[in-house]
């Protein structure tokens, strides 16, 4: 395909990454709640539990599974909220189910207020992972709209980190009311934000949607206006100004096979295995003879998870959104045959003690891995392969399968464990991400820097041939100005 892209220096980044980073203290907070069972669960078990008797395995299971229960409800609803309500409110009504969810556990005194802590916290992660893939899509700039977008993981992998060490040296009591004060942070931070300028131009609001575009473009009333334009056009040009219905989802080909690759990437995502990693940690750093405590192992992994996310941030817009993952699929496929090969040997009686550390090393290089490309790779893409009118309903759709396949990846792994054993579940999901990779070569189109409507064509076998197209060329910046 000809490349039709001459991209040049645009305003108002600075700002555009500001809101960004503001937007994404919501998932910084799900990350903490991801990682909250992990410290909290020896604590749980033990004698001593502050929320009555204490909770078995199988308790201590459904607190994740609860979390991904709930969100996948969540997350099917969200499809009638996307035009219904502005970006900012629903930012703002997102905190109520959050706060609640921590006061719950600041005040368990049974199991049952820990559940319904985790329904909620479910419940909030689903509508995060809605909001701030649109909020971010709809001001950002092409040029940096991936690099942005990868944010939300970033920040996801920073709470999780936070959660292992608060969860450490902090009292069960007193970490909620730390995560409360940062939630109080947001809501003050977020106040100072935009709404998004397509809702504003939605709802008839063109001297708001004006003002926040200069705002956006850093006073640059030039580029604002010719954004206006812009969203105006592609609102005039939607098949109707009424929300996205789901008749939509399969209205062009496009659409079709957008839904089809981003539903696969988030499947792909939770079968690649980052659930059996994370809950094998503990395992894996016993057999390679490390005295660490298991708080610390998961210490570790989440920092080397962490800095997997910060270079897919960076390369994002550099290597692109395919080749990271397809070589993110590769190389988790490698990682779990040499852990798989591991387990096998150790179980079939051979000694294996001098290669000890293979296996701590296959899985730090997993978690980079993961993160620098499946990682961020589905929300990434989610954002930019859309049209505009259908990307809310889309994005709700996709992230529902998300946390269904979650969720019976979370109560399944044990039964399959059971009946494959541990190092036939490694050669499964090696299976699987094998399935990932040949996926992605085949049907996955290279998003980096290209503008909505080209991505579009293409999905549609629509190719880009006039370069004075002004829907198809990313030329002067006015004109580059008018891809928000």
């Amino acid at each position: 395909m000809e490349k039709c892209e001459n991209p040049l220096k645009e305003s108002g980044k600075l700002k555009q990454f500001l809101a960004t980073i503001i937007i994404n203290q919501l998932a910084l907070s799900y990350g903490i709640v991801i990682g909250w069972p992990s410290p909290s669960a020896e604590l749980l078990q033990s004698p001593s539990s502050p929320v009555g008797k204490p909770m078995t395995d199988d308790d201590i299971s459904w607190l994740t599974a609860i979390l991904c229960l709930s969100g996948s409800v969540m997350a099917v609803l969200t499809s009638i909220i996307p035009d219904k309500f502005s970006r900012k409110r629903l930012g703002y009504v997102l905190t109520v189910p959050m706060i609640i969810a921590w006061l719950l556990i600041m005040f368990a005194t049974e199991h049952m207020y820990i559940y319904v802590s985790r329904a909620l916290s479910g419940i909030a992660g689903a509508v995060t992972f809605f909001i701030i893939p649109n909020y971010v899509s709809e001001i950002s700039c092409d040029s940096i709209r991936g690099m942005l977008a990868s944010i939300l993981i970033f920040s996801v992998n920073i709470g999780i980190l936070m959660a292992y060490i608060l969860g450490g040296i902090m009292s069960f009591r007193a970490l909620p009311v730390v995560i409360l004060a940062l939630i109080l942070l947001y809501i003050i931070t977020f106040v100072f934000m935009p709404e998004s300028p397509l809702y504003l131009v939605r709802r008839n609001r063109t001297h708001e949607a004006i003002r926040v575009l200069k705002w956006l473009k850093a006073g640059n009333s030039l580029e604002a206006e010719r954004t206006l334009s812009h969203i105006q056009m592609q609102i005039k040009d939607s098949v109707s100004m009424k929300p996205a219905k789901f008749s939509d989802l399969v209205r062009d080909k496009a659409t079709i096979k957008g839904i089809i690759i981003v539903v696969g990437l988030f499947i792909g995502q939770q079968l690649c295995g980052i659930f059996a990693m994370i809950s094998n940690t503990e395992l894996i750093f016993k057999m390679s003879g490390s005295s660490l405590t298991p708080n610390t192992s998961s210490i570790i992994v989440a920092a080397v998870q962490l800095l997997g996310s910060w270079l897919a941030t960076l390369l994002v817009e550099r290597a692109g959104r395919r080749l990271l993952i397809l070589l993110s699929c590769a190389g988790m496929c490698v990682c779990h045959c040499t852990i798989g090969a591991f387990y096998y040997l150790l179980n079939s009686q051979y000694e294996v003690s001098a290669y000890s550390w293979i296996p701590v090393v296959a899985l730090s290089t997993f978690m980079i891995l993961f993160a620098l490309g499946m990682g961020n790779g589905p929300i990434v893409v989610m954002s930019e392969i859309f049209s505009r009118d259908i990307t809310s309903l889309a994005s709700a759709i996709s992230v529902s399968v998300s946390w269904i396949t979650a969720f019976i990846m979370t109560k399944s792994f044990t039964d399959l464990v059971a009946l494959l054993g541990l190092h036939g579940c490694f050669f499964l999901l090696a299976t699987f991400c094998v399935c990932n990779f040949l996926f992605c070569f085949i049907l996955l189109p290279e998003t980096k820097g290209r503008l909505r409507e080209d991505i579009v064509n293409e999905l549609n076998g629509v190719r880009c041939t006039d370069q004075n197209d002004i829907k198809h060329i990313i030329g002067s910046n006015s004109v580059h100005a008018a891809h928000v």
